[in-house]
C-alpha cells in the first residue's frame, strides 16, 4: 500500500500521459494521411504528432497552475517517446542527443509558429501557409485547406471541452 501511493504518477503526469496517448491515437487516424493528405512518412507523422500535442498545449495556456503542470507532463511524455522511437530506429546513443535536440528545435518552431497562426484567426492564410511548408512540405499543398479546416474543427472542439476533463487527462478529437 505505502509503495504502491510512492511509485504512483502525480495526478498532472498521469494527466498528461493519458493526452498524450489520445494525441497519439488521433494522429494515427488513417483519414488524416488518405484524405487529408498528410504525407505517411516518418517526417509527416512527425507533424501531425506534434500537431495534436500542439494543439492540446494551446488549449491548456492560460487555465492556470494545474493546466501548466499538465502541459509541462504532457510535453514531457511527448519529449520521452520521441527519444524512445529514435532508439527503436536504430539510432546510436551518440547521436541520440543531437538528433533530440534538433526535434525539439523542430517542436519548438512549430509551436510558436502555429500560436503567431492561431493569433492570425479569422485570417487562415498564416496557418494554410504554416501546413503547406511543415505537414505538406514532401505533399500536395494543394491538401493544405481541408488540413486547416481540420485544425480549425479539432481547436473549436476542444474550446468546447470543459478544461477540468483535460486536466483529468480526458479528451474528446472531432472525428478526422
Amino acid at each position: 500500500m505505502l509503495l504502491d501511493r510512492l511509485f504512483r504518477p502525480r495526478p498532472a503526469t498521469a494527466a498528461g500521459r493519458a493526452l498524450y496517448a489520445r494525441a497519439v491515437e488521433q494522429s494515427r487516424s488513417p483519414a488524416l494521411y488518405s484524405d487529408l493528405g498528410a504525407p505517411d512518412t516518418v517526417e509527416g507523422r512527425f507533424e501531425i504528432y506534434s500537431l495534436h500535442v500542439v494543439l492540446l498545449l494551446d488549449r491548456l495556456r492560460g487555465q492556470g497552475e494545474a493546466a501548466a503542470d499538465v502541459s509541462q507532463a504532457l510535453f514531457d511524455t511527448y519529449v520521452k517517446a520521441l527519444d524512445n522511437a529514435l532508439r527503436e530506429m536504430g539510432v546510436g546513443d551518440l547521436s541520440v542527443g543531437r538528433k533530440m535536440r534538433k526535434l525539439g528545435e523542430a517542436f519548438y518552431g512549430r509551436g510558436k509558429s502555429y500560436e503567431a497562426a492561431f493569433a492570425a484567426l479569422p485570417d487562415e492564410e498564416p496557418l494554410r501557409a504554416l501546413i503547406a511548408r511543415t505537414v505538406h512540405a514532401e505533399a500536395d499543398a494543394a491538401s493544405a485547406p481541408r488540413m486547416v479546416s481540420y485544425i480549425l474543427t479539432q481547436r473549436a472542439a476542444l474550446a468546447g471541452q470543459p478544461a477540468e476533463r483535460l486536466l483529468a487527462g480526458e479528451v474528446d478529437w472531432a472525428p478526422a
